[in-house]
């Protein structure tokens, strides 16, 4: 196949243009393992990098997409040989690499995980950088010593992808859930993936006091600024918070009491650097402790051609749970 289909992102008279284009193989970049991609899924960062919203790609031309599954159709690697299935999320792929939004993508092996057993590719999709991240996230608080016997765990935007997955993970860890979004009409569906209690997003949105009434133990925040602030405001004593996303915004008006007068801690989640080893234990629990029912019932499958749409969509707060792109359907 010396063309395949991809989306590309260009350089514009203002800002950046993304379109779907047959793509030259020998245009792609660098790496020792060539994936014949089979799935894909839009992430919050696929939404601003493909409208431009925010300065994520860093080279152009650029194929999107920080994630994908699929087969090694070449390699140079004795890590993996063609027909090996694998799973790629972060390393700056979509960013600075081309990622995901493409029927091939040529990339480093040591990017790549095995794809675990008993996922398939479209699961692993369902999961993708989202799931990934909320499972870093709850393995950051059971590291720091955090047990659902301290009280109560609260999931931020828990109506999102990574606060679908996070709320489900908690629950399945034995966590009484706290879901706080932003569109209470999904609150049957919060209450079915696990949530046992639903707070209105304004609860927290808003600027708050240094400190408040101790309401949560843990908590697995992706919005940032003034949510995270009142969420660390009202953490319970020697409580932890993991960190992994800025929906809100990059700001934290905090202030340091929660942390001199509490010892709360905040946990920083990184899924683009993340070590190896880390990855393969976040795989490994993803595929041993989701439940594939509880993920399918929070996925919606959309063909290739749907992809730019839903980038548009996931911005506007439109999407709920997970949406897995069938790269092969057109």
């Amino acid at each position: 196949m010396p063309t395949f289909r991809a989306i590309r992102i260009d350089k514009a008279d203002k800002g950046t243009q993304a379109s779907y284009v047959d793509f030259d193989e020998n245009e792609l970049m660098d790496g020792d393992v060539t994936v014949r991609v089979s799935h894909s899924t839009v992430n919050y960062k696929d939404g601003l990098a493909i409208t431009g919203a925010s300065p994520v790609v860093r080279r152009f031309p650029m194929i999107p997409g920080i994630d994908f599954a699929g087969t090694v159709e070449a390699s140079d690697s004795p890590a993996f040989k063609a027909g090996d299935a694998v799973v790629l999320t972060g390393f700056g792929v979509g960013e600075q690499h081309m990622g995901g939004f493409a029927q091939k993508a040529r990339v480093k092996s040591s990017w790549l995980v095995p794809l675990p057993a008993g996922l398939t590719a479209a699961q692993a999709m369902a999961i993708g950088t989202a799931g990934f991240t909320a499972q870093l996230a709850l393995l950051a608080l059971e590291k720091h010593g955090a047990k659902p016997a301290d009280g109560p765990l609260i999931v931020t935007g828990a109506a999102g992808g990574v606060g679908s997955i996070a709320v489900a993970l908690a629950k399945k860890a034995g966590w009484h859930v706290i879901a706080s979004t932003g569109r209470p009409e999904e609150g049957d569906y919060l209450k079915k993936i696990g949530a046992t209690e639903i707070i209105a997003r304004q609860e927290l949105s808003e600027p708050g006091r240094p400190l408040g009434k101790e309401r949560w133990a843990a908590g697995i925040d992706s919005v940032g600024s003034h949510t995270l602030a009142n969420v660390l405001a009202q953490t319970k004593y020697r409580g932890a918070i993991a960190a992994c996303g800025l929906a809100q915004g990059m700001d934290l008006p905090a202030s340091v009491a929660p942390f001199i007068l509490r010892g709360v801690s905040l946990l920083g989640i990184d899924s683009v650097q993340c070590p190896m080893p880390e990855r393969h234990e976040a795989w490994q629990r993803l595929a041993r402790d989701l439940d594939k029912d509880l993920l399918a019932s929070m996925t919606r499958h959309v063909p290739f051609a749907n992809t730019i749409d839903i980038a548009h969509d996931i911005l506007a707060g439109k999407v709920r749970g997970r949406v897995v792109i069938d790269v092969e359907q057109k």
